[in-house]
């Protein structure tokens, strides 16, 4: 296998699990649970719930940057510095609807490629181009006052053949746990800690993921929560037609940790998480065949500046 197949195929990689996907454009494929309370907490007590005004609007920068080391049976040890990206996300005007629930509309209104030196000049080309397709993509997305997504849908921008389909859901999946937190629904005090956990599909891998939370911190309706999340997944085997490689995952562990500054009035959160993840697995690209413990370490921020419209949406598609 070439360094530059290798290159690629742990870039595919670290998009794809480190940062989970979600293969369909509806929520129904990614089962969440209700969250589960662990500790309530001190005295006094409260309902957490989400309390969204019509006309609410969000503008959201996130940054994800990821760094490897992989050990591979034909190179040995090699730091592998893999491209960051940087996207601006428009959410809103919201739509308080009769069941109580708030739709909304979600726009990628900027993408670009953060490329690490030492790149290869025709992926980093591949990357620039990935990011800019991103843009105008959204969709709309419904969810109820403990943060559950109970009905989403892509726009057509998203169903475009030359979007990457894989980055963009990376993008949309690596957002839920920390801009819009599953809630409880008992009462919750100061040191409050509950789990949401998710059986996610990421284009054919199984993948097991619990987000914890803490509540350390608030004031009216805004929380600040710490977060722990941890992801594995069983042995299994996935081929890649786009890329032309076959992945055979022999074991697959995440753990991240971070803090989330969450408005319940708000349609998004400001959140910062870092972590790492080990892979072991087998790469088939073209006739080479590598094995690969890929050790990564990554980071993301999200900053988010909220405003009201002054006019409601009129239309959202797929009503």
């Amino acid at each position: 296998m070439t360094k530059q197949a290798l290159l690629r195929a742990s870039i595919v990689l670290c998009g794809l699990l480190v940062l989970h996907g979600c293969k369909s454009d509806t929520a129904k494929d990614a089962k969440v649970e209700s969250a589960l309370v662990l500790e309530y907490g001190t005295l006094p007590r409260r309902l957490l719930r989400y309390a969204i005004e019509d006309g609410s609007m969000a503008t959201s920068t996130t940054e994800i940057t990821i760094s490897s080391m992989a050990t591979t049976t034909s190179a040995g040890e090699e730091l592998t510095s893999s491209p960051g990206f940087r996207f601006v996300v428009s959410s809103g005007p919201a739509i308080k609807l009769p069941s109580g629930n708030a739709r909304f509309d979600i726009r990628i209104v900027k993408a670009e490629a953060i490329v690490p030196p030492g790149v290869d000049p025709e992926a980093e080309r591949d990357f620039n181009r990935s990011a800019a397709l991103l843009e105008d993509v959204g969709g709309w997305i419904e969810i109820d006052d403990l943060g559950i997504v109970q009905r989403s849908e892509l726009n057509q921008a998203a169903k475009n053949a030359n979007v990457p389909i894989r980055l963009l859901m990376t993008i949309v999946q690596a957002r839920t746990s920390l801009t819009r937190v599953i809630l409880p629904a008992e009462p919750v005090g100061l040191d409050a800690r509950w789990e949401a956990r998710k059986q996610l599909k990421v284009y054919g891998f199984e993948i097991q993921q619990i987000d914890r939370y803490t509540l350390i911190g608030y004031a009216d309706d805004k929380l600040k929560l710490n977060i722990e999340m941890v992801q594995t997944a069983p042995q299994q085997t996935l081929t890649f037609v786009e890329e032309g490689v076959e992945f055979a995952l022999k074991s697959l562990s995440m753990s991240a940790r971070g803090e989330v500054i969450l408005d319940l009035n708000a349609l998004e959160s400001s959140a910062r998480v870092e972590g790492r993840s080990e892979e072991v697995l087998t790469v088939k690209a073209g006739a080479g065949t590598e094995s690969i413990e890929l050790d990564s370490a990554f980071q993301l921020k999200t900053e988010v500046e909220y405003e009201v419209s002054t006019k409601k949406a009129e239309t959202i598609e797929g009503s």
